[in-house]
């Protein structure tokens, strides 16, 4: 019995002694995501933000007014304010420095208790001791009571105490660290993510002069500054800066209201889009919260106001909706806000529920004088609403239209598309292919179980530039959309997709490249979340065959086939020195002619013996070879599509896919030096 007693081979016990206590800063070291986000590009420069963010609490509690970020060499980075500094005599709670207690302590600051900051965008200060936790080094300097007091740290452990280093004029703090590359995928800083960055905090503080420098490398010192009088009024002319606008003024107001301080610019544009972009304590809030709430919520309601009270909506007529407000519209919402309420340590929602009726309530008496003040600018906004609300009526009919013609036309599917056996649709996935040539192949090599076809014809319509019921018309995006199984619009429904794979399949030329482009700005608009919820790839097709009949490879790059050929004349060179070589006069295999069969009309070249064949269309292959190097699970190389920063895709889709000329010629010139294996 007493074998019984014993603990079984294999089996984990569970004990008090299997718990572990992180102590001071381990727990960040050993769970950065929980901080910081990710450990990727994203988290590292969030380092950044965090010891930024401390510098613009002082600036919004009125005591600085200058910061200065530098990248340095080994990808250090230095951020100093003109601030009041922070303390630095001993804390009695903990018996150190104040500073050491800021930079080593989780959740201390001054911003929980009276006194501190009446508003901060650092609400659970942990920031510059999470940098300090994830930073090879660390020097804090901080200019206080006419001395310079200095303490250096190596992954968070303090190297030294609190000391002064000779005296220093005015007051300020100075952060200077290095991420740590054994906790980091990269320490590489992007420069234009930090610039996109500042600008937009410059926007956020009136009066704030923000100074960005790079000396990362000897002769390549390149800098930036900002300063904006206008604030969030300045930052919606640069966001529509390349738009039509509808009406010229933009319409601001700053007011308090519940111990709320808010702010509010807005200006309607001939687009078809909304862009709102919110802050809380100068935190950029990507998935909104309240106060973006009770500003929606506010703006369809005084526009439904002013239009019966005007005659542009009739007793007989629906009201205006959210949604049809909203078309075009660019707005910066900024509160000021004591106790914020983030979801997670990077802030993306606010949850405050007094910021909701603060700004419903500030914006909403500010926009209804502003109407009334501005009857030709109310006059074009309200136009604008009401040509969106009958767009949507229409492109409603022409969706039930789509959907009751799919029906009677077979299980919603369309005619030419070739479907899979597997109804699973984790399993099954689907390939958007140019062309009935292309398409032809790919029905004939796919893997008829789980991979469906769906050929394109001709290019679709670009769908930057029209509206929904426009779109519906054309048959190539209504038979997609059928296919996919989602809907579109206010219906759609992701648990319908018919395909966990929407994998898009062009030409390797100018045109493939046209039709991709057009097909990533339909589901950009339309169905951002297939691409968020990684649905959607782009096939990588070959672009050469190097070799003869039997002994060839694919390469998918210019680089790549250099080494092929290289390769090849190589083994053909070993084969001469060792006299293997066939002296019969029997056909050699490296001549053009040796091409696979069914590449007659492909493009064949020779590099030294070696023959090179050029795909410029998938309809150049023939069946199975289009499986092998583009459709076999096995073997394909596919991209999978993501969006890193959707604000700068979106400017990037209206510059591209526009109606406006002027920013993408500009853009062309721009990036035309960078492009590669451009067929003409």
């Amino acid at each position: 019995m007493a074998d019984d007693k014993k603990k079984k081979k294999g089996e984990s016990e569970y004990g008090a002694k299997q718990i572990t206590v992180l102590e001071g800063l381990e727990a960040v070291r050993r769970r950065p995501g929980m901080y910081i986000g990710s450990t990727g590009p994203t988290g590292l420069h969030h380092l950044i933000w965090e010891v930024v963010d401390n510098s613009f609490d002082e600036a919004m509690a009125g005591h600085c007014n200058e910061i200065r970020i530098t990248l340095l060499p080994d990808n250090m980075v230095s951020v100093e304010d003109n601030g009041r500094g922070i303390p630095v005599e001993i804390h009695k709670q903990v018996g150190v420095s104040a500073l050491e207690v800021v930079l080593t302590k989780l959740h201390a600051g001054g911003k929980f208790g009276e006194g501190g900051y009446k508003v901060s965008g650092g609400l659970h200060g942990v920031g510059v001791s999470v940098v300090n936790a994830l930073s090879t080094h660390l020097r804090a300097e901080v200019k206080r009571d006419g001395k310079l007091w200095v303490q250096e740290y190596k992954r968070g452990v303090p190297q030294k105490k609190v000391r002064a280093e000779g005296s220093a004029k005015g007051t300020g703090t100075t952060i200077i660290f290095q991420a740590d590359k054994e906790i980091f995928q990269t320490i590489d800083y992007d420069w234009q993510t930090i610039l996109d960055h500042l600008r937009q905090q410059a926007y956020l503080t009136k009066g704030i002069r923000l100074r960005l420098e790079d000396k990362r490398e000897k002769g390549k010192f390149q800098n930036y500054g900002f300063y904006f009088e206008g604030g969030i009024e300045s930052y919606v002319r640069y966001l529509n800066h390349s738009k039509e606008a509808k009406h010229s003024l933009v319409f601001y107001c700053a007011k308090e209201a519940e111990g709320v301080m808010v702010e509010t610019a807005l200006q309607y544009v001939d687009d078809y889009k909304e862009n709102v972009i919110a802050f809380a304590n100068n935190i950029y809030n990507p998935d909104g919260g309240m106060h973006v709430v009770g500003f929606r919520s506010a703006l369809t309601r005084i526009l439904n106001n002013y239009a019966r009270k005007q005659g542009y909506l009739k007793e007989k007529d629906d009201n205006i909706t959210g949604e049809d407000s909203r078309e075009g519209l660019t707005t910066v919402i900024s509160v000021k806000i004591r106790e914020p309420q983030f979801e997670g340590q990077t802030k993306a929602k606010l949850g405050n529920p007094e910021a909701r009726t603060a700004v419903e309530s500030v914006f909403g008496e500010a926009f209804e004088i502003y109407l009334e003040e501005h009857p030709k600018d109310a006059q074009a906004i309200i136009e604008k609403c009401i040509l969106a609300s009958r767009a949507r009526m229409a492109a409603r009919a022409a969706r039930d239209t789509v959907l009751r013609k799919g029906a009677l036309e077979g299980l919603t599917l369309p005619g030419k598309l070739a479907d899979c056996s597997s109804k699973d649709p984790q399993k099954s996935e689907i390939f958007i292919v140019e062309g009935d040539s292309a398409g032809g192949s790919a029905k004939q090599g796919r893997d008829r179980e789980f991979q469906a076809i769906l050929p394109l014809r001709g290019k679709i319509l670009n769908v930057e530039r029209a509206r929904l019921d426009k779109m519906l018309v054309n048959n190539e995006i209504k038979n997609l959309i059928i296919a996919m199984g989602t809907n579109i619009g206010e219906q759609f429904r992701i648990e319908d997709l018919r395909y966990d794979r929407i994998i898009l399949m062009t030409d390797a030329d100018v045109d493939g490249a046209h039709i991709r482009t057009l097909l990533l700005t339909l589901f950009y608009r339309y169905f951002p979340t297939l691409i968020t919820e990684k649905h959607l790839y782009i096939a990588q097709p070959p672009l050469f065959r190097v070799g003869g009949a039997k002994d060839f490879k694919y390469a998918f790059s210019e680089e790549e086939r250099d080494r092929f050929v290289a390769e090849y004349q190589k083994k053909k060179a070993d084969k001469a020195e060792s006299g293997k070589a066939a002296k019969n006069g029997k056909k050699s295999e490296s001549g053009p002619q040796a091409a696979a069969e069914g590449e007659e009309n492909s493009e064949v070249s020779n590099a030294a013996g070696v023959p090179i064949q050029r795909y410029k269309g998938l309809g150049e292959m023939n069946p199975e070879q289009l499986w092998e190097t583009t459709m076999d699970p096995a073997t394909r190389v596919m991209k999978m599509v993501t969006v890193d920063d959707a604000k700068k895709a979106d400017t990037t889709f209206d510059i591209l896919m526009g109606s406006d000329v002027e920013p993408r010629k500009r853009f062309l010139q721009t990036h035309a030096k960078n492009v590669k294996n451009l067929d003409i």
